[in-house]
C-alpha cells in the first residue's frame, strides 16, 4: 500500500480527553447547549434520523412536519402528531436531561464553572428539558432559585421549535395560541397512536375537518404550534446573540444538520470559542468540534459536567 506524502495534512480528530474537556468548562464564562433528538432518545422518544426512527417509516418526515403537508393532509398530521404526544405523556427526563437542568442553576454550575452563564436550546418539542428544570427546582429549598434564573439576557431554556402541545388557530384573523394537554386532544384522535406502531397493519383513518382540533376562540381548524421544516425558529434572533457572546458550545444528540441551528457551533467556534460534541453516532461536521465523546448521552454528559453526585 502507498505511503501518504509527508507533507499531506490530514484533518485533526477532535479530542476525547475528558480532563482536558472539564479545564475548558471550568475556565468559560458563556457557555450554551444546542440539543437535539438524541438528547431524548434514551426516554423513549423516537428520533428523526437515527436507526430506531420507526415514527418516520410509513411516511416522510418532510411531508409530516411542513405547512404543505397540513394543508395536504391535516387529519394525516394531526394523527401523526397525537401519536407524538402520547408517546410524551409516557416519557420521563433521561440522567443526560437532568444533568442540564441542574447545570443551569448557578449554585450548582459555580462549582464546575464559576461566575459563567448558561442556556440549553433545544431542538425538541417534548418539554422533557422544561420537565427536568421543573424537577430539579422543585427538588432545592425554596427561595432564591427562581430569581438566579431571571436573567433575561440569558435565559435557562429556550426551545426553539416549540412544543407538540402549543396549539394555533389557523384563521388568520384569529390566530390565538394555547397550551392543551388533553389525551385525546379530541375525540376523533383517540386511539389512532396505534397505527403508528412498527407492526401495525390498522388503516389510516381520514378524519374531516370539523372533528380535527378546533380553536378554542373562534372554532376554526388548529395546526400543531410548533415550528415546521421552513419555518423560522422561535427566539431566533436572541439565540444567534447567545451564540455570538457564547465561548462554550455543547453540542448533545443533534447531526447538526438543519439550519439554522446547524450553524450555531460554527459561529461559537469562528469567534474562538471551544465546541464539544456529545453524541451516539459520528455525524457531519465532527471535524469541526474541539471535543468529540461517543457514547449514550444519559452516561457521559453526567459525568462531563460533574452533575452525578448533585
Amino acid at each position: 500500500m502507498a505511503s501518504l506524502p509527508s507533507d499531506t495534512h490530514l484533518p485533526e480528530m477532535p479530542s476525547a480527553d475528558l480532563s482536558e474537556f472539564r479545564k475548558v468548562l471550568s475556565n468559560s464564562k458563556n457557555i450554551i447547549c444546542l440539543a437535539g433528538a438524541g438528547l431524548s432518545a434514551p426516554s423513549g422518544m423516537p428520533t428523526f434520523r437515527g436507526s430506531d426512527g420507526a415514527l418516520w417509516r410509513k411516511y416522510d418526515a418532510l411531508r409530516l412536519s411542513t405547512k404543505a403537508g397540513f394543508l395536504d393532509s391535516p387529519s394525516r398530521v394531526w394523527q401523526f402528531e397525537h401519536y407524538r404526544r402520547e408517546l410524551v405523556f409516557k416519557a420521563k427526563p433521561n440522567a443526560a436531561h437532568l444533568a442540564l437542568a441542574k447545570f443551569s442553576i448557578p449554585a450548582y454550575r459555580e462549582r464546575v464553572a464559576p461566575e459563567s452563564t448558561f442556556t440549553l436550546i433545544t431542538q425538541n418539542v417534548d418539554e422533557l428539558s422544561k420537565k427536568a428544570l421543573q424537577s430539579v427546582k422543585a427538588s432545592l429549598p425554596s427561595g432564591s432559585i427562581d430569581n438566579e434564573l431571571s436573567d433575561p439576557d440569558h435565559p435557562p431554556l429556550i426551545e426553539m421549535h416549540g412544543s407538540l402541545f402549543d396549539l394555533v388557530c389557523t384563521a388568520y384573523e384569529c390566530g390565538h395560541r394555547e397550551k392543551n394537554y388533553n389525551s385525546p386532544l379530541c375525540p376523533a384522535l383517540a386511539g389512532t397512536e396505534l397505527i403508528y406502531e412498527a407492526d401495525s397493519k390498522l388503516p389510516e383513518p381520514d378524519i374531516p375537518k370539523e372533528d380535527l382540533p378546533r380553536c378554542s376562540k373562534c372554532g376554526s381548524l388548529q395546526r400543531p404550534g410548533m415550528v415546521w421544516f421552513g419555518e423560522v425558529p422561535y427566539r431566533i434572533d436572541e439565540i444567534l446573540k447567545l451564540a455570538e457572546n457564547a465561548d462554550l458550545c455543547l453540542v448533545v444528540g443533534t447531526s447538526s444538520v438543519v439550519h439554522p441551528a446547524a450553524k450555531l457551533a460554527g459561529m461559537v467556534k469562528a469567534a474562538g470559542g471551544k465546541v464539544a460534541v456529545f453524541n451516539v453516532d459520528r455525524s457531519k461536521r465532527d471535524e469541526q468540534a474541539d471535543f468529540l465523546f461517543i457514547g449514550p448521552s444519559e452516561t457521559i454528559l453526567p459525568d462531563a459536567l460533574r452533575m452525578e453526585d448533585v
